[in-house]
Formats: structure tokens, sequence, C-alpha cells
């Protein structure tokens, strides 16, 4: 339990890091009408793939 109180205060940016892009990615690919793939494909990349989830969605997934 001591190991956690001393890891919390690097945790919690990369957490809230993880969300931002979570909700900056669901948010992009509601608002887009094509995209590289199936949207539905695209929200489970987003939310399971972790961090590198929506960063993958954001670089490759949307089509201009």
């Amino acid at each position: 339990m001591d190991n956690l109180s001393e890891l919390l205060p690097l945790l919690i940016p990369i957490l809230l890091l993880e969300l931002v892009l979570i909700v900056i990615a669901l948010r992009d690919l509601i608002r887009r009408e094509r995209t590289k793939g199936p949207k539905w494909a695209w929200v489970l990349v987003i939310l399971f793939v972790n961090l590198f989830g929506p960063i993958i969605y954001l670089l490759i997934g949307r089509e201009e």
C-alpha cells in the first residue's frame, strides 16, 4: 500500500491525459460523417487500447 501512495502522484496526470484523449476522440468520432473503417470498431479501439487507442484514431482513423 505504501508503494501505491508513492506512485499516485505520477499516475494521476497519466489517467487525466488518457481521459481527455478518450473524450476528444469519441467527440470527434461522433461528429465525423466518414471514417476509415466502421465507427463501432473505432469506438472499441478508442476505449480498449488504453492510451494509444485515441491517438491511433486521431492520427489514422479520421478521413478528411
